[in-house]
């Protein structure tokens, strides 16, 4: 069964399932309230190492174009709502969940 992550933006998660499976959990950063991270179910389309700046280490871009799941070079701002609606982690957590989440992997986020 193929690996899969959910969102969930109220309790600032991000959890990796392989099947029905809980794999692990990490915190997470979402979208500010003028920016909110859509909610939907959205695809892993690319990824991009080192991409610079407010990015971290790694960019994972969605198939929601401009919206994607990324490292930070601001890990005080984990758990909090603070982004334009991207999905920030620690850049350890995103490096981590990258080798376990190929580009395909679905992503389902909600409330």
């Amino acid at each position: 069964m193929a690996n899969w992550i959910d969102v969930s933006l109220s309790q600032h998660q991000l959890k990796l399932f392989n099947g029905d499976k809980l794999i692990k959990t990490y915190p997470i950063a979402t979208g500010k309230i003028l920016s909110p991270t859509p909610g939907g179910t959205f695809t892993i389309m690319n990824k991009h190492s080192n991409p610079g700046g407010a990015y971290g280490v790694l960019w994972m871009g969605l198939s929601k174009p401009h919206y994607g799941i990324h490292g930070t070079n601001n890990p005080s701002s984990i758990g909090k709502n603070v982004s334009k609606g991207c999905i920030r982690m620690y850049n350890h957590d995103v490096l981590e969940l990258s080798s376990m989440a190929p580009v395909g992997t679905k992503v389902h986020i909600h409330e």
